[in-house]
Formats: C-alpha cells, structure tokens, sequence
C-alpha cells in the first residue's frame, strides 16, 4: 500500500460521496430529507465492501452495512448499465433495510463493461402506506401493518424505468408525488457518483481506482485495529431493558464484548426474542453498523482520521441469535427499531465504561422521538402527512465533558425549523424549551431535557410518536453521577381536562388540544461535590440551575447577591456523605427487577424462551419476567424452567394436571 496514494484516493472518493449525499439533499421533496437528514448514499466494491461514505449530511450509522446478500438476489451476472434495483425489505435484504421505510436504491457502476462498484442510498419514506399515516406505530404487531413491502427488483432495467414498480410504490404512499420525488433525488446523487467515479477512472486508470478502493478499506482495518490494542484485553458483559409500549411490555439486552489485542467480539446472546411490538430490526449473518455504532463512535473518537468504511467492522465480530429483538425474523415489525438500536448502543457503552480505567460516559437519554402529524389540507381535502421533527433525550454525561442539551451523540438528525411546521402542518408549535433544574448532577452533568408543547388547529389531527423510550427505567449514572430523568407526555397541561398518556402510538388531538412532550435525560458521570464551582455559577446565572437544586446535590452556599459562597461551601461539602461508590448508578425499577434477575439467569429466560415457538416467545418471556419479579427473591434454575413450563403450556393451551 502507497500512503501517500492511498491518501489521494480517500480523499478522492470522499469527494465523490459527499457531493452525491449534497444533491439526494438538496433535490429531495419530503421535509423528513430535505431538513431532518434521514438519508444517505455510500459507494461499495463490487463485492459490496463500502469504500467511502459522508461525514457532513446525512445519517451516520450505516457505514459497512451489507450490500452484498441484496446483490445476490438479483445476480451480479444479471447487473449490467443503466440498472437501479429498489426494495424496502429488511427480511430480503438480511439487513441491508432496516425496516419498511427505508426505501433502498443500489445503482452498479461499470468501467469498460467490468462492474467495478455499486451505489448505495437509502431515505426514510415520511409515508409507505399501513394502518396509520406516517407508516409507523410502535403498536405494530406484525410487518403487515407497517405498510408496503417489495424484495429487491430492478426500478431501471437498462435505463428503461419500469413503470409497474413505480407505480406499486405510489399507489401504496398517501404522499405519492412526493415519495417518487425523494426516489428521482437518490438517483440523481447515484448518477453524480457514476461520472465522478469514471472521471477518476479517466485520469488513473480503471485498475489504479480499484486498488485504490482495496487500500482505503485496509487502511481503515490498520487503524481501527491500532484503537483496539489500546484497550485493555477481556470479557466483559452489560445488560439494560428496553420498554414496550404496553404498560409492563419489555425487552432484556444483554451483550458480552470479548477484546482480544486487535479485535472485539460483540455477542448479544441472551437478549430477549423480538417483540409482538415495533422495536424489532433485522441485522442479518454479519456484524451489522446499526448495533456497534457505540464502538464505531468510539474509534472514530480516538482516531478521527479513520476512514469511514467496511474496514471498521473487520476488526469487530458481531452476533444477534436469529429470533432475538436485535436479529427479528419475518413476519415482525420494525418500524421503531431506532429504540432498540439505541439500547444497543447502551449496553456496549456499559462494556466499554468498565473496559477503559477511567470510564467514557453515563447512558444517554435514551430517546429519539420522531412527531407525524396526519390532518386534512383544507386545499386538496385529502390528509397531508408531515413529519414535525424529532425529540431527543439530554445527552449522557461524558468522561470530562458535560452531556448535550436535548441531544443525544448518538443521533445526527437536524430540526425542523418552527416556521416550518406552522406552514406545512395544522400544528401552533407553543413552545420549544429546555427544562430548567433537569441536568442531572455529577462532577459532570448530563444534558437538560427538551420540552415541546403543540396545538392543533384543524378539527382533528393523528399524532405519532416512534422512538420513545426512557418513561420507565431511567438511564444510568456513571460513578456516582445521577440516573437520568424519565420522559412523559400529557395532553391539555394544565387545563381541567388533563391526561397523562404515557408513550405515543396513535394520538387523535381535537380542534384546539395541545400535546405536551418531555424528554428524558441522560445519567450524570462522577459525584455531584466535585463540580467545579465555576460550572454550577454559570448554570445558576443563566437560570438552568436554581439554588435551592444548587444547595441540595451540589451543597451549594448562595450568598444574598445570588454568588457561590465558595468558603461556606467546601466547609458544607465536607459535612455531606460519601456518595455510592458503585460504578453505576441505577433507577428504583432497575433495582426491583435485579432483585429477582441477575444477568446470567435472566439470558437463560431469553435463551430458553427461543426455543419455544415463535408466536407465543415474547408474552412467554413477559410472563415469566414479571411473575417472578413479583417473588422479590433471586431466581434460581429450577424455578425457572419450573415456571418457563407452565407458563408456555397455559400459552399453548394445554391443560395443566391437578398434580
């Protein structure tokens, strides 16, 4: 490998990718791409290894993800100029989608009649037709519901558009001019990477690029791989749950992260089966990008400077069981599968923060929430499908960095603007604001949690809401740092009609309703008395923090001017407790469940649940989780199997003995 080479053509396909993802952007109709960025393109070997993929729009988890079973549906024999193939089929592509409405474009490119590279993008559909407007309601039970779903096909055979598809597409979309609109704008940046491609082509030489494209990957590999030796060589394991919609609804993760001197395995066995809810994902038979984006991140971190492409996952070795939440098989739903990923992301975070001496980060505020509104455009009659934007938990605190405030690390979509929404939707956006006093206190302190609060203005209007989580089990602290705040939503706050109604799935607001939504927050890293005075000054200043918080978790001494007493205040500091020396901090309901589950037995419930059958795994494992949580006392094998079998014969419905 020529560095100096290897360099020049990194920069050089960057260039081509990052002009691609500039027009899918900018020629796009949907404001869900053309705002929200929930789009991207990448460019592949013909093998189906990426070899670049942007960094300044678009989304950023996708990096590596496989091509190459999609590929071999149609046949790299049967690819020739002029091809585009098109799905939406997570079950079809092993992964490559991730769920229905992430319309799908591969576009092969050739150089002298040899394929040389493929095109990748993807955007998030705002609607691919389903029970509800919007495509996506957690409540989701099977992939039926969630809309429109086609194997992979070829859109473009020989540059001749094949009408029948487009039309499959359109007529199952409510937004149909608008859907073929975002599909004309991929391939439009897939077209732009074909002739910047065969432009490098011209001035290198076809087998020069080529090479090129197997360096950058390798150079990728050599410097991920230089990461991992730095962190210290073990087993390490971690486990959190994910909630449901239904009220007592859940999901265990578990994943065990083995280092070993350059690489990682990641095995998330012991996570629970997928769920009769719409958290599911498929990753397929490879590590999958979307479930190690923490270590991703990480690398990425450490070294900015690695390139972003396939090279990353050859040094990590992921494995989801088939079946499992994290790994769904057909007919599942998934149309809020960025919550699961999310608490992917947390518990390979919990490996790394007891991989690292000095830790890395408290758990993020664990939520995405992404608002549709459906309602009638008082100028066609028919109902309009908007996406509003997205709420985002209060980012976890870091190793010697504060969290983000109402933002996540893990998330890169952007806002939509509030003029916006008021004219494309019937919605009054009332308020957007941080809440005061909801940093969570630590050395370092987490992100302040988002509030938007919205009135509808037409006679009716349907609200959903994926990606809501943290409303139960708050996210964990990090050495002594705080849990993190729970989430909650209420409809007309305030007024004698008031409802709490806990996680979204399909809300009808009436003429004039307002919906009120709260993020959750992320954990605090570090105990609370040793944060810098400068810092809680600042905070009281600006009015995020109140003395009365400031005195009771930081032992703050406020003098009449409203200024730290910092003499009163160590003297004060002194007098307080040791705080928990424990490494993490969890919530009260973590702890309930802990009492009866610890790790070990509870992946056994999640193995042994897989060998059920499929239809009843997922209220079996609710069953059996919840009635002996109910004990108060730590499970044992017997009483496991015990109760594992009682209660797949009542699901079943087969009579039990007297004896």
């Amino acid at each position: 490998m020529d560095a100096v080479r290897t360099a020049i053509m990194n920069n050089r396909f960057n260039a081509i990718v990052e002009e691609a993802s500039a027009a899918i952007y900018r020629t796009a109709h949907t404001t869900f791409v053309k705002i929200v960025q929930d789009y991207q393109c990448a460019i592949a070997t013909a093998e189906g290894e990426t070899f670049a993929y942007p960094m300044l729009s678009g989304v950023n988890v996708f990096v590596g993800s496989p091509l190459r079973p999609t590929l071999d549906v149609i046949g790299l024999e049967n690819l020739k100029p002029g091809d585009i193939i098109i799905t939406n089929d997570p079950f079809g592509t092993d992964g490559l989608v991730t769920h229905l409405m992430d319309v799908t474009l591969l576009y092969p490119i050739f150089r002298d009649g040899k394929l040389i590279a493929v095109g990748w993008a993807f955007v998030h559909a705002s609607d691919i037709g389903g029970a509800v407007p919007g495509s996506i309601s957690p409540a989701f039970t099977e992939i039926f519901q969630e809309g429109l779903r086609v194997r992979p096909v070829k859109l473009y055979e020989g540059g001749v558009l094949n009408e029948a598809i487009k039309s499959i597409f359109q007529d199952n979309s409510r937004i149909p001019t608008e859907l073929w609109g975002d599909i004309q704008a991929m391939i439009s940046g897939l077209k732009s990477m074909d002739r910047r491609l065969n432009e490098l082509c011209d001035r290198y030489g076809r087998d020069s690029v080529e090479e090129g494209m197997r360096d950058v990957i390798n150079y990728a590999e050599a410097k991920t791989r230089a990461v991992i030796k730095k962190i210290p060589n073990g087993v390490y394991s971690f486990s959190d749950y994910l909630e449901g919609i239904h009220e007592g609804q859940l999901a265990f993760f578990s994943v065990t992260m083995t280092v070993k001197d350059t690489e990682i395995e990641v095995d998330f066995t012991g996570t629970d089966p997928q769920l009769a809810a719409a958290y599911n994902l498929v990753t397929g038979a490879t590590t999958h990008p979307y479930i190690i984006q923490c270590l991703y991140a990480y690398i990425l971190t450490v070294d900015p400077l690695t390139p972003r492409n396939s090279g990353i996952l050859r040094a990590i070795r992921s494995h989801a069981p088939r079946g499992t939440v994290l790994n769904a098989v057909y007919p599942a739903s998934g149309g809020s599968r960025a919550a699961s990923a999310t608490r992917a992301y947390d518990v390979i975070l919990g490996c790394l923060n007891q991989a690292l001496p000095e830790g890395l980060a408290a758990a993020g505020g664990g939520m995405s929430g992404v608002i549709v509104v459906s309602a009638p455009d008082p100028r066609t009659g028919r109902d309009r499908v908007n996406v509003v934007g997205t709420i985002d938990g209060g980012g976890g605190a870091r190793r010697g960095v504060d969290g983000l405030d109402g933002s996540e690390v893990r998330y890169s979509q952007r806002s939509v603007p509030v003029e916006v929404i008021e004219i494309e939707t019937v919605l009054v956006m009332r308020a957007i604001r941080l809440v005061p006093d909801s940093r969570r206190a630590g050395r370092y302190v987490s992100g302040a949690a988002l509030e938007v609060e919205m009135e509808n203005t037409a006679y009716r209007a349907v609200i959903t809401v994926r990606n809501l989580n943290r409303f139960v089990f708050a996210p964990w602290g990090f050495r002594g740092g705080e849990i993190g705040l729970l989430g909650k939503a209420v409809v007309n706050p305030g007024a004698e009609d008031e409802r709490s109604i806990g996680k979204i799935s399909v809300l009808e607001l009436g003429q004039n309703d307002v919906l009120r939504i709260t993020s959750s927050t992320g954990g605090a890293f570090g105990n609370p008395l040793e944060r810098d005075l400068g810092s809680i000054a600042r905070e009281i200043d600006n009015g995020m923090l109140s003395a009365e918080r400031a005195a009771e978790v930081y032992a703050v001494v406020v003098d009449h001017d409203g200024r730290v007493d910092e003499t009163a205040t160590i003297q004060q500091r002194n007098l307080r407790p040791s705080r928990p020396t424990a490494d993490f901090q969890f919530c009260e309901e973590r702890q309930l469940h802990d009492l009866a589950w610890n790790e070990t037995i509870r992946r056994e419930l999640a193995t042994l649940a897989l060998t059920h059958e499929l239809r009843i795994r997922s209220q079996l494992v609710e069953r059996v989780h919840h009635r002996l949580v109910k004990t108060g006392v730590p499970v044992d094998p017997s009483l496991l199997r015990e109760t594992i079998n009682d209660e797949a014969a009542r699901l079943s419905g087969v009579k039990l003995s007297a004896a």
